[in-house]
């Protein structure tokens, strides 16, 4: 079959992998300038050489078998290595966490800076609009349950409201830099109050000098202040870092903030969503689990199923 698949994070590109290697046509549009998503890494030049942030997801656990084989094969190519610093079993991209996306998307057909604005049906199959004039036979929606959902809507309502139960927390992260290291032994903050986490990104495999630092809000924070400024954001975050640090911070030498809408899933346990007669299905970690792995897993998972039906 010529499948589209809408969404090229970590579902949707396991979706296309398992279904390209099953002999289907697969063709993945997504809206990011380039591999990322909630895997993102920013690079900035700073005075004091380049810096990188994973502004996303911080690291990522294994869990089920099949990931594991996954993230060996990652191992072995140099796209990811163990972080101790935030856990046992902890692994990170390398050397950054868009590196597992860019791995991923190698050797399929994958569009960027490609917005899907609908799906309509044509007879039998599908088109994706604006991004493509092909005709599909199956689509698959791998994008956070809320952007999901006004999708499916006009072609599966059940389907649908199953994303709209799903809603996610947001998170506002500051990217942070200093021209020298602060007063803080450790490479990881946790729940330290507005702070639900905050990293040495420089101090993961493979980043390099310098000292960069991502700052992530608590949800609830993030809630109550969804709508502030990108700078009263920045100034609230590094003054929740200051309190945890035996010393006056140094003047920050980048500060950029980013806000999540869409941060962490509120998770059924569907696995992935397929409709066998209309040829539409879903996958995301808001079917399984607010991990990395749980979305890595639902693609599979719809793969599968529509390898079994075609």
């Amino acid at each position: 079959m010529k499948i589209a698949i809408i969404g090229a994070g970590i579902a949707g590109l396991a979706c296309a992998t398992r279904l390209h290697g099953g002999g289907h046509a697969v063709s993945v549009f997504d809206k990011g300038r380039g591999p990322g998503g909630r895997m993102a890494t920013r690079r900035v030049a700073t005075p004091a050489g380049d810096v990188a942030f994973d502004h996303g997801a911080q690291y990522f656990t294994v869990h089920h078998p099949d990931f594991a084989e996954a993230v060996r094969a990652w191992a072995m190519a140099g796209v990811v290595a163990p972080w101790p610093a935030a856990g046992d079993g902890a692994w990170v991209g390398t050397p950054g966490m868009c590196a597992v996306v860019g791995a991923m998307a190698e050797g399929l057909s994958v569009q960027w800076h490609r917005r899907v604005e609908s799906i309509r049906r044509v007879g039998q199959s599908w088109m994706v609009d604006p991004v493509s004039e092909m005709l599909f036979d199956a689509v698959v929606v791998a994008i956070p349950a809320e952007q999901a959902a006004p999708l499916l809507d006009p072609h599966d309502p059940v389907m649908a409201a199953t994303a709209r139960a799903c809603p996610s927390a947001p998170c506002w992260t500051a990217m942070v830099a200093f021209d020298r290291r602060i007063a803080l032994a450790a490479d990881t903050v946790r729940d330290a109050g507005i702070l639900g986490w905050a990293a040495r990104n420089s101090a993961k495999p493979g980043r390099g000098d310098g000292e960069a630092w991502v700052l992530q809000a608590t949800p609830q924070w993030s809630r109550d202040h969804l709508e502030d400024s990108a700078d009263s954001v920045v100034a609230a975050l590094v003054s929740a870092l200051a309190g945890v640090v035996d010393a006056p911070l140094p003047d920050p030498i980048v500060q950029i903030a980013h806000r999540w809408r869409y941060a962490r899933a509120t998770a059924t346990r569907h696995g992935a969503l397929w409709n066998g007669v209309t040829r539409i299905g879903a996958a995301g970690d808001w079917l399984l689990g607010a991990r990395v792995e749980s979305a890595w897993r639902s693609g599979r998972m719809l793969a599968a199923r529509i390898i079994a039906e075609a």
